[in-house]
């Protein structure tokens, strides 16, 4: 009880220094008390009177910014001092609060919430973590490191994905452009010109610009994997592969090729996953997993593939997918394999006939007439083929499609060979008309 009268009486007597200090426009003398006063109930562990007296001296007339500042900075030093997590999330409620709406203090709200938001995680209540999150629009911070920005918005879109909203997931992702992880951070390091804003160092537990790299991709995987959209789940992925530390390190970069050279064989066919195909063949650290060398080369072979035997060479290994990095590839995978391989077998048998018939074609694809039909008609709706089926003679017609301009420039072609003929003819008539003219003359 003494010991509460002491305090008052201490905290009255620096609230009377720094009312004096602060109406004479002394912002050194106005931080220390503000920060005196802090010390003062965090040393008595008076964490009531604590919150009371930030609140108290945030609303006190014409304070300081820096002063407010300053007591926001200090008081976050104790949060991880409390005593019990309801203490903790009182102070952290109380800072936010005299830190709403103020943009000098915006960096230091912003890890608020992330704290609070931890919390939050931890109780369980993920979609409102990733609620909270959402509240702080960090990419419009001009003093925040770039590091610190981005490490916040991945934080945002994992608390959206782990509550299932993906579409709010993307609209955040979208904020992070993947160029800024190819910039080097030792030539970015230049002195602010007079007039520009100071940006603060980063926390310290902000992860490096590759490490941000990883995570950002890795998250990615977890947005693309649930719309099964194989082709960026593999772009991700070669991203990851290109990071140094994952380069160096035959442990790392192994499970993240193999992953490479599943989800290209899953990607539909189109000119991305063409290119990627051949990159990835050209890659020399293949030769370290002869088995996927060999997938990759029969899928790019014009060759038609027998899907029982390639189903039986590959099954162990794409088995063994689930106890590899990134886990398996899905509850689809396996029949959106045999899909590929159709495809690609359909995509061989136009490059060496202009005409088939429906049972012979499904004879080469190992189908019913009904399922070969669907499947081609299927490729044909994407456009990944030109055919036309005559159902009722049972024929299909391969026949590359010809652009407006092929069919422009060959018409051209053939009018001005008609007009040459004309000409000549017209030629050789006039010339027999004359030399028999001269006959009758003679």
């Amino acid at each position: 009880m003494e010991g509460d009268r002491n305090l008052e009486a201490k905290i009255e007597i620096l609230l009377n220094v720094e009312k004096q200090m602060r109406q004479a426009g002394d912002v050194a003398g106005t931080r220390k008390s503000a920060i005196d006063i802090l010390q003062l109930c965090f040393e008595a562990r008076a964490w009531t009177t604590l919150n009371e007296q930030i609140v108290l001296l945030s609303k006190r007339r014409g304070q300081l910014k820096q002063a407010v500042q300053a007591m926001v900075q200090q008081a976050m030093q104790y949060i991880d001092q409390t005593p019990d997590l309801e203490t903790k999330i009182e102070l952290i409620k109380t800072l936010n609060n005299v830190a709403a709406g103020k943009i000098y203090v915006e960096i230091e709200r912003a890890r608020l919430i992330k704290k609070l938001a931890k919390i939050k995680e931890e109780q369980g209540l993920i979609a409102e973590a990733a609620n909270l999150m959402q509240e702080v629009a960090v990419e419009t911070f001009g003093a925040m490191a770039k590091t610190e920005k981005i490490a916040f918005i991945l934080e945002q879109v994992r608390l959206c994905l782990d509550s299932l909203d993906y579409v709010r997931a993307q609209i955040l992702s979208r904020k992070i452009n993947p160029k800024v992880f190819e910039a080097d951070p030792s030539k970015e390091k230049k002195k602010p010109k007079e007039g520009d804003n100071v940006v603060e160092e980063p926390a310290p537990d902000i992860p490096s610009l590759l490490e941000l790299k990883r995570i950002y991709y890795e998250l990615m995987i977890r947005y693309h994997f649930q719309n099964n959209d194989y082709l960026e789940i593999c772009r991700c992925y070669k991203a990851i592969y290109e990071i140094p530390s994952v380069k160096e390190n035959p442990a790392q970069w192994i499970p993240v090729l193999r992953k490479i050279c599943w989800y290209l064989v899953l990607s539909p066919h189109d000119p991305m996953q063409s290119s990627l195909h051949n990159s990835t063949l050209e890659d020399k650290n293949l030769s370290e997993i002869p088995h996927f060398r060999l997938l990759l080369k029969q899928l790019i072979t014009m060759e038609v593939i027998q899907w029982t035997s390639l189903w039986n060479t590959f099954k162990d290994e794409f088995e063994n997918e689930k106890n590899m990095l990134g886990g398996s590839l899905g509850d689809k995978a396996a029949e959106d394999l045999r899909l590929r391989v159709i495809e690609h077998n359909i995509l061989v048998v136009s490059k060496y006939y202009s005409r088939i018939t429906l049972k012979r074609l499904a004879d080469l694809l190992c189908l019913s007439i009904q399922e070969a039909e669907k499947h081609l008609s299927e490729m044909v709706v994407s456009k990944a083929l030109v055919a036309k089926i005559d159902r009722p003679v049972g024929i299909v017609c391969f026949q590359p499609a010809k652009d407006s301009n092929d069919i422009l420039n060959s018409w051209a072609s053939n009018l001005e060979k008609l007009l040459d003929l004309v000409e000549k003819s017209c030629h050789q008539i006039h010339k027999e008309t004359m030399v028999h003219k001269a006959a009758i003359r003679a």
